[in-house]
């Protein structure tokens, strides 16, 4: 089997569990949509599952996503997220190039986005990434401080946030990872609701159907669909 038909055959995998798990859940399986995390896997997989009908890819390294993205400037309708930490001077290379930024962590952040995203004549959606555990080593928003950036990303000229994005502590057993999931949840209905915050960005390859279970909106995958990350 080529590598361009296993990146086919483990995406159909994932797209699968995921209606699988959102009919379990009681919900309608196109509320959920499919982040194809690709970071650290060349062009050639991307253009695979671009072959294969997905459109939304997430990188977690600027420099790498402006690469990709050029090597991969034919494609139309790919839309490129930014998952990972970004620092404010890197703010100028993503803000006219992603779909979304998904883990934008402080007002200083928020502003910078806003202000590079006016410049290229657009408004740019953003999420706000949120450290439901209170884990020292990872990024996000401290929980005290949501409700502050929240107010400042619905007045910052050039962002659209459209809700919240969490990494829950690595776990064996993905039911673990419900309690967090669900914090998540609980942390929009305290903000607004889904009017105000439609979007609930959680759930990777292993703990994907807990996250749809507790109503994620958009499930990041890369493993289940690219295997193992090239060294």
């Amino acid at each position: 089997m080529t590598s361009e038909a296993k990146v086919q055959d483990a995406l159909d995998a994932v797209r699968t569990r995921l209606d699988a798990a959102a009919r379990r859940a009681g919900r309608d399986p196109s509320a959920v949509a499919l982040l194809a995390v690709s970071k650290t896997h060349g062009p050639d997989a991307v253009r695979a599952a671009y072959a294969h009908g997905q459109r939304d890819f997430g990188e977690n390294y600027v420099q790498e996503l402006v690469t990709k993205a050029a090597a991969l400037a034919d494609l139309v309708g790919l839309r490129w997220h930014l998952i990972g930490h970004l620092q404010t001077n890197k703010c100028r290379e993503v803000a006219g190039l992603v779909a979304t930024v998904q883990s934008v962590d402080s007002e200083r952040l928020v502003k910078e986005l806003g202000r590079r995203a006016t410049a290229t004549g657009r408004t740019l959606e953003i999420l706000i990434q949120v450290n439901v555990a209170c884990e020292a080593q990872k990024s996000g928003c401290d929980l005290a401080a949501l409700p502050q950036l929240i107010a400042a990303a619905q007045g910052t000229p050039g962002v659209r946030l459209r809700g919240l994005m969490t990494v829950p502590p690595a776990v064996d057993d993905p039911v673990e990872s419900r309690r967090w999931f669900d914090a998540l949840r609980g942390l929009r209905e305290a903000h607004g609701g889904e009017v105000l915050l439609p979007d609930l960005s959680m759930g990777m390859t292993h703990d994907m159907e807990e996250a749809v279970a507790a109503g994620a909106t958009v499930v990041r995958v890369g493993t289940a669909i690219f295997g193992t990350r090239d060294p």
